[in-house]
């Protein structure tokens, strides 16, 4: 009697438990951590691979398979905790959740947690890898994981923490529905000082950019991103809900008039767009429109994706003519500007008159408005001092950079003994 009466109870817990987890939401989340996957594996790789010279091009699919690989790792044994485990500070997350030891009936919202770790592991693989445009051609592979892994566990997680693990930004209101700071600013500004650090190619010119080898590989790869977004501002409401749908929906708009924007001003300004042109764009419009695509509506989304369109192709002018700083793949101008212009606008776009979800009680537009600006300024300076700090210390060890001669013969054959193309 006994025995049926344990059995019974355990019956009802395990159907309490299971009833908590919404399978929509579950099945949703783990189709958009697949595609959030796709967008480095093999999106992304497929769009900087495409804008190397010939003899690089393994070089950079390596390095977005290598980071994967170790991000995930990493990101199981101990990036999660710091992100996303109760801090006993508002800086950091604590260790108990190293190895991802949860309760089986863990839950985030209506999803196992879990799977809510598997999803945000998808977005700490993709911003080391964006980084990977700011130095290709010219860096050591060994220097290219050993600092994606220090990276990753002294910026990412942290900021991770700051913003979406209960730290001290969130405690103020910050918005940030799907990685304007803890992903595009980070990468960014990560991508600038690094092009600093290392220096310039030694083909590289500010007035005749070396051509992409293959455009098709580019306009392939950003397609792949395009899709693979849907996944990482959609899934970043966790539910299958009208947050989600909207989020979607604003952020094709805001690709669709990035990409145009690069048309017009291409076409207006030397009487040809070209493809590596619109497929930039669209990624300014992406980059710009992720953190506020849960916040706001359809004409917020015209304005972002017409703010990092048009503001994003000025930075990328400024960064590699005037400046004459070789971010090879424009990884600040497109991302971190992109990120930084959206998060601050996000601020008085998400007015219920521009059909925002409105401002949180008690805040005006400049109240929303200065606490974005605040959380881009806290990001901007941890994230350049620690990366910095990073390189500095590797660079103590090793050289940052192959040699001369392995970056002359380039990076397929020196580095990792194969070769993309045959004659």
């Amino acid at each position: 009697m006994i025995k049926l009466l344990v059995i019974f109870l355990a019956t009802l817990v395990s159907t309490e438990v299971h009833g908590k987890v919404n399978s929509g939401d579950t099945a949703w989340i783990l189709t958009s951590s697949a595609l959030v996957l796709f967008m480095t594996l093999p999106g992304l790789a497929l769009f900087y691979a495409g804008l190397v010279q010939s003899k690089n091009v393994l070089s950079v699919l390596c390095q977005h398979f290598g980071i994967a690989c170790l991000m995930s790792i990493i990101w199981v044994i101990l990036g999660y905790s710091i992100a996303f485990s109760p801090g006993d500070s508002s800086l950091f997350g604590n260790l108990s959740k190293m190895f991802i030891e949860l309760s089986s009936n863990a839950l985030i919202g209506g999803i196992p947690e879990v799977l809510f770790a598997m999803f945000q592991m998808t977005f700490c693989i993709i911003t080391p890898a964006l980084v990977i445009g700011s130095y290709v051609e010219r860096i050591k592979f060994s220097v290219v994981l050993i600092f994606s892994a220090l990276w990753l566990i002294c910026v990412y997680c942290p900021v991770a923490f700051w913003v979406w693990g209960g730290g001290f930004l969130a405690q103020m209101g910050v918005k940030d529905f799907a990685g304007g700071i803890v992903v595009h600013t980070t990468a960014g500004l990560a991508a600038l000082v690094v092009a600093l650090i290392l220096g310039k190619r030694r083909n590289f010119s500010s007035n005749t950019m070396v051509p992409p080898h293959s455009p098709i590989l580019t306009m392939i790869g950003a397609s792949m991103l395009w899709v693979g977004w849907f996944g990482f501002n959609g899934g970043s409401a966790l539910a299958a809900d009208q947050t989600a749908s909207m989020a979607i929906l604003v952020t094709h708009i805001a690709a669709s008039i990035g990409a145009f924007s690069w048309i017009l001003i291409e076409w207006f300004r030397f009487g040809k767009p070209s493809l590596v042109g619109m497929a930039t764009g669209m990624v300014a419009g992406l980059a710009t429109i992720t953190p506020a695509s849960g916040f706001v509506g359809i004409q917020g989304a015209i304005i972002l994706g017409i703010s990092g369109g048009v503001l994003c192709y000025v930075a990328v002018d400024i960064i590699r003519i005037k400046l004459k700083v070789d971010d090879s793949l424009d990884v600040f101008a497109v991302h971190g500007v992109g990120g930084i212009i959206g998060t601050i606008l996000c601020g008085f776009l998400i007015s219920s008159n521009w059909g925002g979800v409105g401002f949180d009680e008690g805040l005006s537009a400049v109240d929303h408005v200065k606490i974005q600006s605040y959380a881009v300024l806290i990001t901007v300076i941890w994230t350049v001092l620690v990366t910095y700090i990073i390189l500095k210390v590797i660079s103590l060890f090793t050289s940052l950079r192959v040699d001369e001669q392995n970056e002359i013969e380039g990076l397929d054959t020196s580095t990792h003994g194969e070769s993309g193309y045959h004659s």
